[in-house]
């Protein structure tokens, strides 16, 4: 983890300057902002930094395979709800925090690609089903296969013990978030 951190410094910020190390980070709002607690926000902000670069890894290596993270957030989701891996588009709608609309672009791009099909429900024709195809389930193995060695890559300096403890603690913090703000797991607007 420590070379991670190190690199923090040189990664561009959004004007083209470097982004401020965790560190210069705190130091600027200790000096802005009195009652922070340092150890607090050293927490909050790395575990920020780190989602916002996996977020970014995940999507390089989605890229590669010629979908989006959008896309695998779709693929996730119906191989989640397990065989024969189909939803109604307004339930994936709701897991992803997306609109309908949001959804049914998504929806209607992955249709195009091959990554899910779209059908009327035989029961109920007025309801409409998405099921993953064999190639989506593909795609999401392969992104399985990528973001495993990228995962495992991440936590080498780790050791089990490390692991299951770190394991544990960021369960109980998403545990207090979800009990805090349960409807907080979509988006505040759509992205898509």
């Amino acid at each position: 983890m420590a070379c991670h951190t190190a690199a923090m410094g040189d990664t561009p910020g959004s004007n083209g300057t470097a982004e401020p190390t965790l560190e210069e980070q705190i130091a600027a709002y200790q000096r802005e902002f009195q009652g922070l607690d340092p150890q607090v926000e050293k927490i909050v902000s790395a575990l920020s930094r780190l989602n916002r670069r996996m977020h970014v890894a995940y999507g390089r290596q989605t890229a590669a395979l010629g979908i989006s993270n959008a896309e695998w957030e779709v693929l996730k989701a119906l191989v989640l709800s397990g065989a024969p891996y189909r939803m109604g588009p307004s339930d994936l709608a709701k897991r992803l925090g997306l609109t309908p609309a949001a959804m049914t672009h998504r929806i209607d791009r992955m249709v195009t690609e091959g990554l899910v099909t779209r059908e009327r429900d035989e029961t109920n024709r007025v309801r409409v089903i998405v099921e993953l195809t064999p190639d989506g389930r593909e795609k999401w193995l392969e992104a399985m296969r990528l973001a495993s060695v990228f995962e495992e890559d991440l936590l080498q300096d780790l050791s089990p013990l490390e692991r299951t403890v770190l394991g544990e603690v960021l369960t109980r913090l998403l545990r207090r978030v979800e009990d805090a703000q349960p409807d907080a797991g979509g988006r505040l607007t759509d992205l898509d």
